[in-house]
C-alpha cells in the first residue's frame, strides 16, 4: 500500500514539475488589455471591422493597429470605454452609411433570363447579368441576405431600400454586390463623391457642373418632401436660391424627354425648392463632420470661395474667408443686377453658410492688406484663391477714355455699390455676353430713352443666355449686329458723342465654332450714343503675385491669360497648399461652373490636410457623356407643354429693379416634376398622360 502511494506521489511530483518547467518553456503572454477591449465592444461578431470576431479586432486595438472606434456598431459609450483601457483620445468619427446608387430595378429590361438563379453573383458571373443595363441593380437580393441588421430590402420598384436607422455602415451589402451599385459612406465621403464612368446617372446629371442627382430631387419634389429635395441638391450646391435665377441650365440641354418633347424644366423646380426653404423663414438643419483642428484660408467670397468654404467647414474644417469687397457673393453680387437676383435673397443664402461656423472678414485685398506670409503665420494650414474675374478687357480703340465711357463689370459693381454715376440719355453697350446684357437691361430701369446692342455676330452666336436676350427684346433694347467698334468720338468737352463701326459679315468659323466676323471695307456708319460700355469679356486681376512681399508667392505660376496655373483635375498650384478655381484659375465661366470647382478644390483640399496624396478621381468623369446613355430615340413620351416661367409684365417691371423671372406655383410646379421621366443610366419611366 505505502510503496503505492509514494509512487503515486512521486509521478505527481514528478508531472508537477514538468508541466511547471513547460509553462515556463511554453508560456504565452496575453495582454490583459485585450480582454478589457474586448468586454467594451458590441460582441456581434459580425465581421463589419474587417476582422473574424470582436476578439480579433480587440488584439488588433491593443497593438496600434486599428483605433478605438473599430467596431462600427459599438456605441459612442463602448468607444470611449475602449479608449480609456488604452489611454487613447476617442475623438469624434463620423458614422458610414450604406447608399444604394441605382434606381433602375424592375424599369431595367432583360437581355437573359436564366431560370433557376437565385444568387446576384451567379448571374453577373454568365454574361455580366440579365440586366441591358451593364452597371444595373440584378435584384436577386445577395445585399439582402448578407446584411446582419435587417437594413437592407429589396424595394417594390425591384432594387435594394436602405434603412439608415438600422443601417450600421458594416459593408457586408457592399461585399456582396457584384455590380459596385452599392457605396459605403460617411457624411463626408458623399459630399465629396464625384462622378464616375461606372455611376448610373441619369443624362442630366451627367452634364450639371455642379453633379446634383436631378432625378432624385425631382422625385422627392413630386412625393411632397421639399425639405428632402433641397438637402438632396445641397450635398452637391450650396447655391440653389442663386443658380435657381442665374444658371443657364445646361443640364436641360442632355435632358432625355427633349429628343421628343420639350426638355423638363429644371432649373424651375430647382428653384421652387429653394425659394419653399427662403419663404418659410426657417432653415432646414444642415450636418457637419467633427472639427479636424485643420485651417483653411479661402481668399475671395464669390461662388467659389463659398462653395469651397461650404464644403470644407461640413467636412470638419476651420474655415475663414477674406473678401476685398464689403459683402460676399462675388460677381453674384456686384455683376448680377437686383432684377435678376435680389439681393436679400442672396443674403439669405450666404447667411446659411456662415452660419455653419464659417467666418468672414470683408474689406480685405490679398496682396494689399495680408498676404501669404500672414496666412502662414496664423496657422492656416492650406489656401484657396477664387479672387475672380474683374477686369474688364478694353476695346483697343481712340476714345474709349472719354467721359461717359465705362467698362462692364465695374459699371454693375459701381451700379451695386450706390454710387451715383452720371448718365446719358443714350447708350451702346458693346459685346454680346451676359454682363452685356445686363448692362442694358440697367440702363434702361435707371431712365435712359434709348439702348443699343453693339454685338459682331448675328443674335445665334451671341452667348447670352437665352432668356436674358428674350428679355432684351421685349423691354425694347435695340440689337446692332454685324458692327465693329472702331473708335468713340467726343465733343469739344470730352464727353462721349457718337460711336463709330464698321459693319461685318461672317466667314469661316473660328476656334470657337462661330462663324468668324470680317470687316466689310468702307461700311464705316455712325451711332449717336452719349454713352458707351464695353463688356467683351474679363479676365482675372492677379496683381496681389507682384504685391506680396513673401518670397514663396513669386513662385506662383500663372497663364498666358492671367488666370493661377494649376492641375485641371485637383485644382492643386505648383504651390503645393496653395488650390484654386473658378473664374480666377478658368476665366469667366458659369455660376455652376464655379460651383462645381470649388467642391472638387475642397476634395483636393481635405486630401492635402490628411497628409494623403492629391490626386485626380479615378474614372472622373468630368462632363463627359456616358455613350450608352445618350438616346436618339425615346419611346413612350406623350407631348406635353413645358412650364412657362412666370414673369413680371413689361408694363411693371422697367420703372423699378423688382425682380422679373418668378417661381412657379405650386401646381405648375408638381405638373412639370411629372413631366420629368425619373430616368437612369439607360432605363425610364414612360410617359403618363398629365392630369389636368
Amino acid at each position: 500500500m505505502l510503496p503505492a502511494l509514494f509512487l503515486m506521489l512521486g509521478i505527481g511530483a514528478v508531472c508537477g514539475i514538468v508541466l511547471s518547467l513547460s509553462s515556463k518553456v511554453f508560456y504565452v503572454y496575453e495582454d490583459p488589455r485585450i480582454s478589457l477591449v474586448e468586454a467594451n465592444l458590441a460582441g456581434a461578431n459580425c465581421g463589419g471591422c474587417g476582422y473574424a470576431g470582436c476578439s480579433a479586432a480587440a488584439q488588433a486595438v491593443v497593438e496600434g493597429r486599428e483605433p478605438a472606434g473599430v467596431c462600427i456598431i459599438s456605441s459612442k459609450e463602448g468607444i470611449e470605454k475602449v479608449a480609456e483601457v488604452m489611454g487613447m483620445d476617442v475623438g469624434e468619427a463620423e458614422s458610414p452609411q450604406a447608399l444604394n446608387l441605382c434606381e433602375g430595378g424592375l424599369r431595367a429590361s432583360d437581355k437573359y433570363n436564366y431560370m433557376g438563379i437565385s444568387s446576384c453573383k451567379a448571374m453577373a458571373m454568365v454574361f455580366g447579368g440579365k440586366r441591358d443595363c451593364t452597371v444595373g441593380c440584378i435584384g436577386l437580393g445577395d445585399c439582402v441576405r448578407a446584411c446582419s441588421f435587417d437594413a437592407v430590402i429589396i424595394g417594390s420598384d425591384g432594387y435594394p431600400v436602405v434603412n439608415e436607422e438600422r443601417c450600421v455602415g458594416c459593408g457586408a451589402c457592399k461585399k456582396a454586390c457584384p455590380k459596385d451599385i452599392i457605396e459605403v459612406n460617411t457624411l463626408s465621403e458623399k459630399l465629396l463623391k464625384f462622378n464616375q464612368e461606372h455611376d448610373a446617372l441619369a443624362p442630366c446629371a451627367q452634364t450639371c457642373p455642379a453633379e446634383i442627382n436631378i432625378p432624385r430631387y425631382i422625385n422627392q419634389l413630386k412625393a411632397g418632401q421639399y425639405k428632402e429635395a433641397v438637402q438632396t441638391i445641397r450635398m452637391r450646391n450650396p447655391l440653389p436660391l442663386a443658380c435657381g435665377r442665374v444658371c443657364p441650365h445646361p443640364c436641360e440641354e442632355e435632358c432625355r424627354r427633349g429628343i421628343e418633347d420639350e426638355a423638363v424644366s429644371i432649373n424651375q423646380l430647382k428653384r421652387f425648392v429653394a425659394d419653399y426653404e427662403m419663404n418659410t423663414g426657417t432653415r432646414i438643419p444642415v450636418k457637419c463632420a467633427p472639427d479636424t483642428g485643420k485651417k483653411v484660408a479661402v481668399i475671395g467670397g464669390g461662388p467659389t470661395g463659398l462653395t469651397c468654404a461650404y464644403f470644407l467647414r461640413r467636412i470638419g474644417h476651420e474655415v475663414t474667408i477674406f473678401e476685398a469687397m464689403p459683402k460676399l457673393g462675388g460677381m453674384l453680387r456686384y455683376g448680377i443686377p437686383e432684377y435678376r437676383l435680389p439681393k436679400e435673397v442672396l443674403d439669405w443664402e450666404v447667411d446659411g453658410i456662415l452660419q455653419l461656423g464659417v467666418k468672414a472678414f470683408n474689406h480685405l485685398k490679398f496682396g494689399t492688406d495680408f498676404g501669404l506670409g500672414s496666412l502662414m503665420a496664423a496657422g492656416y494650414n492650406a489656401v484657396f484663391i477664387g479672387v475672380g474675374a474683374w477686369k474688364d478687357y478694353s476695346l483697343g480703340i481712340d476714345g474709349e477714355d472719354l467721359d461717359g465711357c465705362y467698362t462692364g463689370i465695374n459699371f454693375l459693381a459701381r451700379i451695386s455699390h450706390g454710387e451715383n454715376i452720371p448718365l446719358g440719355r443714350t447708350a451702346a453697350i458693346v459685346g454680346g455676353g451676359n454682363t452685356a446684357v445686363d448692362c442694358a437691361r440697367t440702363l434702361l430701369r435707371m431712365g435712359l430713352d434709348k439702348v443699343y446692342m453693339v454685338y459682331r455676330r448675328t443674335r445665334n452666336e451671341m452667348p447670352a443666355n437665352e432668356v436674358e436676350i428674350v428679355a432684351s427684346e421685349e423691354e425694347g433694347i435695340e440689337f446692332v449686329f454685324l458692327a465693329a467698334p472702331t473708335r468713340v468720338i467726343g465733343d469739344e468737352d470730352g464727353k462721349v458723342q457718337q460711336l463709330e463701326y464698321l459693319k461685318m459679315e461672317l466667314g469661316e468659323p473660328d476656334a470657337s465654332g462661330r462663324r468668324r466676323p470680317q470687316p466689310i471695307e468702307g461700311s464705316e456708319t455712325i451711332l449717336d450714343v452719349d454713352m458707351v460700355i464695353s463688356a467683351i469679356g474679363q479676365s482675372p486681376d492677379a496683381s496681389f503675385k507682384s504685391q506680396d512681399p513673401h518670397a514663396r508667392m513669386t513662385e506662383l505660376e500663372l497663364t498666358r491669360w492671367n488666370t493661377i496655373d494649376n492641375d485641371p483635375e485637383t485644382l492643386q498650384s505648383n504651390i503645393p497648399y496653395i488650390f484654386t478655381g473658378g473664374d480666377a484659375a478658368t476665366g469667366p465661366a458659369l455660376v455652376v461652373d464655379a460651383i462645381g470647382s470649388g467642391r472638387r478644390a475642397a476634395r483636393s483640399i481635405d486630401l492635402f490636410l490628411k497628409g494623403e496624396a492629391v490626386e485626380p478621381i479615378e474614372n472622373s468623369l468630368l462632363q463627359k457623356r456616358i455613350k450608352e446613355s445618350i438616346f436618339s430615340k425615346v419611346d413612350g413620351i406623350k407631348k406635353t407643354p413645358r412650364a412657362k416661367m412666370p414673369e413680371l409684365p413689361v408694363s411693371e417691371r422697367l420703372d423699378s429693379f423688382v425682380e422679373v423671372d418668378l417661381v412657379l406655383p405650386e401646381v405648375e410646379a408638381h405638373r412639370e416634376a411629372e413631366r420629368c421621366l425619373n430616368c437612369c443610366r439607360i432605363c425610364y419611366n414612360p410617359d403618363v398622360p398629365v392630369s389636368s
